[in-house]
């Protein structure tokens, strides 16, 4: 595993194949981090709104409660994002960015805990002047909660669609008549899971025999975990098509079931 100037970083994999990843540098993830701030305020308002009647009852109660619901609204939020949108907040969102293990796979609970943990001391003395600095001086572009759980924070520029006719070359797909399982699959696999199971496919020539058909059952496994089909769906067909039938329904999210 190596990194090249300009922040990219390549993971290579037992079977040969190697996967860039564009680093997320300092100033994306201080605008992702403003957007995520601005949101805490707007909920932190909303609760301390709530709990203006405990002020009826005792000022002093009721300081301490916003204080203790800002507190647990801005470790909370960052937490609960990132795990249920898998590396995502809402400034991410908007930034395209992703946290992601180091080795570029998928975050652990722990890992988010540990970072939004050590967020506070990132925003150390103001405006996330020490975790930019140490972004800067990282050689994968982390800050020191990244350091602490592992992580890393990825760019993902918008692709233009393949053209999948090309590369599947217009097989027949089991799996489009079941669109509600369709439909669960595209939500449940992250944006960074399809774009590497493409490249796979795009790469496949590249591999021997023997580490392309390993490759190929172990991102089929990882697929039917997500959601599983009937029997029938995966009747007579490889991993590898398996794996090339999920690409289909994944990115052609319009097509016609």
């Amino acid at each position: 595993m190596s990194t090249q100037p300009g922040k990219i970083l390549r993971i290579k994999t037992p079977e040969g194949i190697v996967f860039a990843l564009q680093l997320a540098g300092p100033v994306p993830r201080f605008i992702g981090w403003s957007i995520d701030m601005a949101t805490i305020a707007v909920l932190s308002s909303i609760v301390s709104s709530l709990l203006g009647v405990i002020g009826v009852i005792s000022r002093d109660l009721a300081m301490a409660a916003n204080v203790l619901g800002y507190f647990l609204i801005s470790i909370g939020y960052g937490i609960l994002t990132e795990w249920y949108w898998q590396g995502q907040t809402l400034g991410k969102k908007l930034l395209r960015l992703r946290v992601l293990d180091v080795q570029g796979l998928r975050l652990q609970f722990s890992q988010v805990v540990i970072r939004n943990l050590l967020r506070f001391v990132d925003t150390l003395p103001l405006f996330y002047l020490v975790g930019g600095l140490t972004c800067l001086w990282t050689r994968h572009a982390q800050r020191l909660g990244d350091i602490a759980a592992n992580t890393i924070v990825v760019w993902h520029p918008k692709l233009s669609e393949p053209d999948l006719d090309q590369i599947l070359g217009g097989k027949f797909n089991s799996l489009v008549h079941y669109p509600h399982l369709v439909a669960r699959l595209r939500q449940r696999i992250a944006p960074s899971e399809a774009a590497l199971a493409l490249q796979a496919v795009m790469r496949r020539a590249e591999l021997e025999a023997r580490a392309r058909i390993d490759l190929f059952r172990e991102i089929a496994d990882h697929f039917r975990h997500k959601v599983q089909f009937p029997e029938e769906v995966s009747d007579g067909i490889s991993d590898e098509q398996y794996v090339r039938n999920v690409i289909d329904v994944v990115y052609r999210s319009k097509r016609a079931l």
